[in-house]
């Protein structure tokens, strides 16, 4: 028999979201409620006929566009295909064998799945009312840590700490650890986080600050992120990248929407609107509803079994959100904001299954 190696065959799958079935409509994946810029479909067509040729492996005018966006070096800037293909890449360069990443209660899970696979431990700092806290994340570093991982905003429970927090999270780590900023959803919050704030730890040469096209861009099917890296760091992880991982019409999508910040930005602010709506109905009935600064909330129900029962409701809906039980948090579920009919076909649910 053929067998994988031993840490690999030891793995648990990264755990991927239940879609449902044919009918079902999906609040799981936070995926954009919007499409995205009609400048970006165009520039995807116009380029369907460069298909027999391999996409540019430096993204020439992907990294001028986030470069001018927000006012970057180009020649800092490594794209990935998605930001997951960054975070992996990232930690196969930088941690191994008995060496820790560190994340936090309620971080991206597939950063524990990266760190598996160089078969490096995976610890978690304690959130704070689902919320990362510095001071336990520098409690929590040890002479094992060479990363330290943080979700701002966080997924999967929303919540946003301050940028000022990241910078004195920076000043309080040791200059042999790596800080990465996982900012995924930096676009629903960057009018009250100033993004040059954590943009400009790169320049001190060990920090790297990542983003994506796939939720405020709506390009989530075009696998496109970016991140800004010190020049060294971005050395040893271009090594690992696929030469060729972003297609080019992908390439061609995500660097019109980039220049499209208005429409963006428009997105931004309707996503907002239906997700507050919403969150403001799930506390009228007595749900607890964290603040959300992205495009899902997450709900918090009285018992893990009221959550249960509510999937159950919703999935009799043909409405799926996505259960939050291999995060420790059997007792929510995540809900991606979608259209305004959606979202209110969902309350009407829980407010059978709370009455």
């Amino acid at each position: 028999m053929i067998r994988a190696v031993p840490h690999v065959a030891a793995m648990a799958p990264y755990a991927l979201a239940d879609l449902g079935g044919a009918g079902t409509v999906s609040l799981v994946q936070n995926e954009s409620a919007f499409p995205p810029s009609p400048a970006a479909l165009a520039a995807g067509r116009a380029v369907l006929e460069q298909m027999p040729l391999y996409p540019d492996p430096e993204w020439p005018d992907l990294r001028a566009a986030a470069a001018q966006v927000q006012g970057l070096d180009p020649a800092k800037i490594l794209c990935g295909a998605g930001s997951m293909e960054l975070i992996s890449c990232l930690i196969r360069a930088f941690s191994g064998p008995g060496d820790h990443v560190l994340g936090t209660d309620y971080g991206y899970a597939f950063a524990a799945s990266a760190a598996a696979q160089v078969k490096a431990g995976y610890v978690k700092a304690r959130e704070r009312e689902l919320t990362v806290s510095v001071d336990d994340i520098l409690t929590a570093v040890t002479p094992e840590t060479r990363i330290v991982f943080v979700c701002n905003p966080g997924n999967p429970t929303g919540t946003l700490i301050p940028n000022s927090e990241i910078l004195r999270l920076r000043e309080g780590l040791p200059e042999n650890v790596l800080l990465v900023a996982d900012q995924a959803y930096a676009e629903f919050a960057d009018a009250d986080n100033d993004p040059g704030d954590t943009f400009a730890l790169a320049e001190r040469g060990d920090t790297v600050v990542l983003r994506t096209l796939s939720k405020a861009y709506g390009l989530a099917g075009a696998r496109a992120g970016w991140g800004y890296f010190p020049t060294a760091i971005a050395g040893e992880v271009r090594k690992l990248l696929n030469p060729n991982n972003i297609s080019i019409p992908s390439q061609a999508m995500a660097a019109a929407a980039m220049r499209d910040q208005a429409h963006m930005r428009d997105v931004v602010a309707k996503t907002a609107v239906l997700r507050d709506g919403f969150a403001d109905g799930c506390r009228a009935l007595g749900l607890e509803v964290p603040q959300s600064h992205t495009n899902f909330v997450l709900i918090r129900f009285a018992s893990a079994s009221q959550a249960q029962a509510a999937d159950r409701a919703l999935r009799a809906e043909n409405l799926l959100m996505r259960g939050m039980g291999g995060y420790g948090l059997g007792d929510c579920l995540r809900a991606t904001i979608c259209s305004r009919d959606v979202m209110d076909h969902a309350l009407d649910v829980l407010k059978g299954v709370l009455a």
